[in-house]
């Protein structure tokens, strides 16, 4: 169908959501709760277990045994508590990363504890209505020296004040709640958000044409053949260009060819429509951390204009990306937040 369709139910026999927009599958999340306990976004209780010389970091313990690692050890000792978010997912055997500064993601507003100020989303440029809504935010925040930091998402705009308002205070009192929870052994304080709860929160806005749900929404609406072509590594890219996309423990690998095609400008056309469409590939199969494309040979000049396609296309990711550059063996090396489960992993884990 045409225009923004969110679709909750179940895909490879989890919990799922998706987004599709005109008829293409956007975004993809899936109940990561059979590969890890502690899904990004969950808060808990943890433990400094042990500092690491020469890094900067400390290795944490976590509910049920589970290690977490954080980069920074600012005036942590062993045997101290602390309250930290999972913020990505870990590799096999590997501790998970988390972080101390937590943030309570609201569909208006994100709470941000130990980091006061309030902050206005770059996409509300309306000076009138940036000041009213920090104004609704003092308001409830009020004057407290120990008040949480604040910052107003895109999609306070359309929304009635008094909403803002009690989602304001809502996570503010969840805020100061997990904040007082310091001692005891390491614990679940508050669980990651579900596929449904992640969709009503951060795809709401703009609304959506068409929300269905239920058991067989994935597969009555498409969605749930868009997801089982992600498991095969292939990606067209149309005239007869395809990509293999394909993720080995150490790295993710992405090869683009031209198929039939020998033309002089077939190199760069694959290329471009590989760039243009890779984000959206990553962020599908749940791909993060060192990944390296193999480009179709090009001339060097028009490297910069693939660079280009590149940044542009990365623009608006959400994950932290940083595109590296070009290694000597030509290949292009990109560095990805590894924030989700791979695809390949959860539909092993659904097997």
């Amino acid at each position: 169908m045409k225009g923004r369709q969110v679709i909750i139910g179940r895909v490879l026999g989890q919990e799922a959501a998706a987004l599709m927009h005109d008829g293409q599958l956007e975004d993809l999340l899936i109940d990561p709760s059979d590969i890890t306990p502690l899904a990004p976004g969950a808060i808990c209780r943890a433990k400094v277990d042990r500092l690491v010389k020469g890094q900067g970091g400390v290795f944490l313990r976590l509910p049920d045994g589970a290690r977490g690692y954080l980069r920074d050890r600012n005036g942590l000792g062993e045997g101290q508590n602390l309250i930290v978010q999972i913020t990505g997912v870990a590799e096999e055997g590997k501790a998970i990363p988390v972080s101390s500064r937590l943030l309570l993601r609201g569909r208006h507003v994100i709470v941000t504890p130990g980091a006061p100020g309030v902050n206005v989303s770059r996409q509300i440029r309306d000076s009138d209505e940036r000041e009213g809504l920090t104004a609704i935010a003092a308001e409830v925040l009020g004057p407290a020296e120990d008040a949480p930091g604040l910052i107003i998402r895109s999609a306070a705009v359309l929304a009635d004040d008094e909403d803002i308002r009690d989602e304001i205070a809502q996570l503010a009192a969840l805020a100061r709640e997990i904040g007082e929870d310091l001692s005891g052994a390491p614990e679940l304080l508050l669980d990651a958000p579900t596929p449904a709860e992640s969709a009503w929160r951060d795809w709401g806005f703009p609304e959506p044409d068409a929300i269905e749900e239920g058991e067989e929404a994935f597969a009555d609406t498409g969605a749930e053949d868009a997801v089982l072509a992600l498991l095969s590594p292939r990606v067209d890219l149309g005239n007869g260009a395809w990509a293999s996309v394909e993720s080995l423990r150490a790295l993710s690998a992405v090869d683009v060819n031209t198929g039939a095609d020998t033309s002089p400008a077939a190199g760069l056309k694959a290329n471009i429509a590989l760039a243009r469409d890779l984000p959206r590939q990553l962020r599908l199969r749940g791909i993060g951390g060192q990944i390296v494309i193999d480009f179709a040979p090009i001339p060097k000049r028009d490297r910069g204009t693939l660079e280009q396609v590149l940044r542009a296309a990365f623009k608006s990711e959400s994950s932290e990306t940083v595109l590296i550059g070009w290694t000597a063996m030509g290949l292009f090396e990109i560095n990805r937040k590894r924030d989700r489960v791979l695809l390949s992993r959860l539909a092993g884990g659904a097997a």
